[in-house]
């Protein structure tokens, strides 16, 4: 990815390459945010521990290399926590981290820790604390949390999660196991994660379990599916039968999901890489290469089919809004185009559609140019939402890149609202208070920069429309 392509307000690594988010902790003001980086090249190698911190989750200021690769191996992924009471013994409040280290196939789980914010750390003389469990493989990225007086570990093992219980984050404990034969299974498990949401807000709430898998996922490749169900501080259960699937993301390019600990105000804030392993190393390249999606705060909500994830783009993100274009109960017809004046690289768009007459298919186009264009519609009759990325600029790196994804989506009433974010080279989409989400990268044009509201088959009218030009985030590269 050139410097044209480098996100205005996506997290990127200065240099290199970097792919899942590690370790991500909210301590003392600061939110961390670790990740696994290869300082040496802009292609996967041996794994380190970047580091940054944000006192908003948009503005990012960079730090020192954490965690190098040792006599165990490479630096793996895992998570970070405040060691509140010093069940460790390193210390109040330090911060602890536990990842896995890979070596000749083998991977054990280790622990570090940080006496000063975050700013250097300690690897425990007694590592591993979790030997390789022959003869399971794959089994890495462990996240760490503190539940009912115990720490308690979820660890991806090839096709399913192990738990973990531990009274001091240095001697640990098997307690259960889920997944073999649930959800999606066509490629291994990765970076797990577990955590506990409300429904609507109200009293009622289920564990969420989300779930990285290396292939297979609904575009192809890799994806995260996520399971809803029940967690007694051993083992999880879902509540869905076996082969039910839920995505966390419809698009190509979400993957490694990881949420803060420790969060402020209760909330659940969650990004991704903004990747797929079918093609993450040979994107265009240059100084660079890697991109977390925006953060996102989940919950849970009840629908027609059952209790479902929502995500929606952190409201921190209005901090970057500049010039406002607004309309209001307009009519959309064929072979015109409301936003013909109208242009931009980095934008974030909201759009209400009434879908009360004869239209099959409506939405929006963005960086469109000389043949070039990323479609965001949705057909009607099939109520389906669909992204469609085979004009998107630049894609002979790889031959599947450019495709046309879908995800079912029915309506509110009759309408379909559309939240979307556009970022040099990613488009992120936010459906119907975030009930389906697509998060895709694009290699358009510089140039390439128009914008266009389109309908099929008839008109549609259009309930409210806001196009907010977006300033750029301090990335303190």
């Amino acid at each position: 990815m050139s410097d044209a392509h480098r996100p205005a307000f996506h997290f990127t690594p200065p240099a290199h390459w970097m792919n899942d988010p590690n370790g991500l902790v909210y301590y003392d003001g600061e939110y961390h945010l670790f990740y696994q980086h290869h300082p040496g090249s802009s292609v996967w190698g041996p794994m380190h521990w970047g580091h940054a911190v944000s006192r908003d989750l948009i503005n990012w200021r960079h730090l020192p290399i954490a965690l190098y690769p040792d006599e165990h191996g490479m630096i793996f992924s895992g998570s970070t926590v405040v060691d509140w009471n010093n069940t460790a013994g390193f210390g109040e409040e330090v911060l602890a981290a536990v990842y896995t280290c890979h070596k000749d196939y083998q991977e054990t789980q280790n622990l570090a820790y940080s006496t000063d914010r975050g700013r250097s750390w300690t690897k425990y003389a007694g590592n591993p604390v979790i030997p390789h469990p022959v003869p399971l493989s794959d089994c890495r990225d462990p996240k760490v949390f503190w539940s009912n007086d115990l720490w308690v570990m979820a660890l991806a093992a090839k096709d399913r999660v192990l738990f973990y219980t531990s009274p001091n984050l240095k001697q640990w404990e098997f307690s259960g196991s889920f997944g073999s034969g649930y959800g999606s299974t066509s490629g291994v498990w990765e970076t797990p994660d577990l955590f506990q949401l409300p429904i609507d807000g109200g009293s009622e709430s289920r564990w969420v379990l989300m779930v990285g898998v290396g292939d297979g996922a609904s575009t192809g490749g890799s994806g995260t599916q996520y399971f809803i169900g029940d967690f007694d501080g051993k083992s999880f259960v879902s509540e869905n039968p076996k082969n039910t699937v839920l995505w966390a993301d419809f698009g190509a390019d979400y993957y490694a999901a990881q949420s803060w600990n420790e969060s402020p105000n209760g909330r659940r804030i969650m990004l991704g890489w903004l990747s797929n392993w079918q093609y993450a190393a040979v994107t265009p390249s240059e100084a660079w290469r890697g991109m977390f999606s925006l953060p996102r705060q989940m919950s849970l909500t009840r629908t027609a089919d059952g209790i479902r994830l929502a995500q929606r783009p952190i409201v921190e993100l209005q901090a970057l809004r500049g010039e406002r274009n607004h309309w209001q109960d307009g009519i959309i017809n064929p072979e015109e185009n409301l936003l013909a004046g109208i242009r931009g690289e980095c934008l974030e768009i909201l759009a209400e559609f009434e879908l009360d007459g004869h239209a099959t298919a409506c939405g929006l186009r963005v960086r469109v140019g000389k043949e070039e264009q990323t479609t965001i519609g949705y057909a009607i009759r099939q109520q389906t939402l669909f992204f469609d990325r085979t004009r998107s600029g630049k894609s002979d790196f790889y031959a599947g890149f450019a495709a046309r994804h879908t995800a079912q989506l029915a309506p509110h009433g009759k309408r379909v609202s559309l939240h979307i974010f556009v970022d040099r080279s990613s488009v992120e989409v936010f459906a119907n208070d975030g009930l389906v989400t697509f998060c895709e990268i694009i290699f358009p044009s510089a140039s390439s920069q128009g914008l266009e509201l389109f309908v099929e088959g008839g008109s549609v009218k259009l309930g409210q429309l806001d196009i907010y030009h977006l300033k750029p985030a301090n990335l303190c590269l």
